[in-house]
């Protein structure tokens, strides 16, 4: 047996501390399958070494979520002006009352102005709203006066009836705006036919009162026209009544034609009293219908 010094002893203390201080210990961690994994007794290790340092994570990196990128808020796009002068016009879709009704009112103005005149001539009176017909006959010739217009193509009749219609039935429907024109047609008819009835049956007037021409579409047209007024602006409102309150106060000034000079404003009222029901609707259709970008 050899003897060991105790320098030796003194040597061999020093060189295990000095092992010890520049080797950590290394702890063994078992791997799967009970293998031990040396990388991971290393990271142990120096986790007991250094408590400060927090240990590294060993589950799955996430991707680091995107910013959100802000863009600036931007008002409502508006419709451009060609497009709103557009909804002026009717549409077989938009607008499919007055755009067949208008298709109606073309071909009797094109045969009126090109047709074989005495046909022209028997088709009107046969359509005339006169006391006589309408006791005859009163639902056919009530349909059928409303088929021409008075003028033609180049009455202001015809372009206030592409341009009021249009915007009424965009706003109420089409059932309704052709309900609001037959109030005023048949309203301001009788308002005005019947009295000269009864004037004729007292012999107040002579018996060929009985008998004139009267036919178009101006009555319906006015009680359109002081319905859609309840639904403009207040602005646009008064100008649009003021001005058709001084071409009817012209007509009747210079009597003319008297019962047709006095319809129009009795149309005109009829289609006033139809606001509270114009704006029902209007805010029905309203919340149904997009609006158009």
């Amino acid at each position: 047996m050899h003897q060991h010094t105790k320098g030796d002893r003194t040597r061999r203390d020093r060189t295990s501390a000095g092992d010890g201080a520049a080797r950590p210990r290394t702890t063994p961690v078992q791997a799967h399958g009970g293998r031990t994994d040396p990388v991971l007794g290393e990271q142990a290790a120096l986790t007991e070494l250094l408590p400060a340092i927090p240990a590294q994570r060993t589950g799955p990196v996430r991707a680091a979520q995107p910013a959100a990128v802000a863009f600036p808020a931007t008002g409502p796009l508006r419709t451009p002006r060609w497009r709103q002068a557009l909804r002026l016009l009717p549409t077989p879709t938009g607008t499919p009352f007055t755009f067949g009704y208008l298709l109606v009112l073309l071909a009797t103005s094109l045969f009126a102005r090109y047709g074989d005149p005495a046909t022209v001539s028997a088709l009107l009176h046969g359509s005339s709203t006169d006391v006589a017909h309408l006791a005859d006959r009163p639902l056919l010739v009530l349909g059928a006066s409303a088929l021409w217009i008075a003028g033609g193509l180049a009455s202001p009749y015809a372009i206030a009836f592409v341009v009021v219609l249009t915007a009424l039935e965009r706003r109420i429907g089409g059932p309704r705006t052709a309900l609001v024109f037959l109030v005023g047609h048949v309203g301001a008819t009788l308002a005005t036919e019947v009295p000269v009835g009864i004037s004729v049956a007292a012999g107040h007037l002579p018996a060929t009162s009985l008998h004139r021409l009267d036919y178009g579409i101006s009555f319906g047209l006015m009680a359109s026209i002081g319905a859609l007024a309840g639904l403009l602006s207040p602005v646009l409102r008064v100008t649009v009544l003021g001005f058709v309150a001084m071409m009817l106060l012209q007509d009747l000034l210079a009597f003319t034609d008297p019962l047709t000079d006095w319809g129009h404003p009795l149309a005109l009222l009829a289609g006033l009293a139809c606001w509270p029901a114009v704006r029902r609707w209007a805010g029905r259709t309203a919340s149904r219908t997009p609006v158009p970008v």
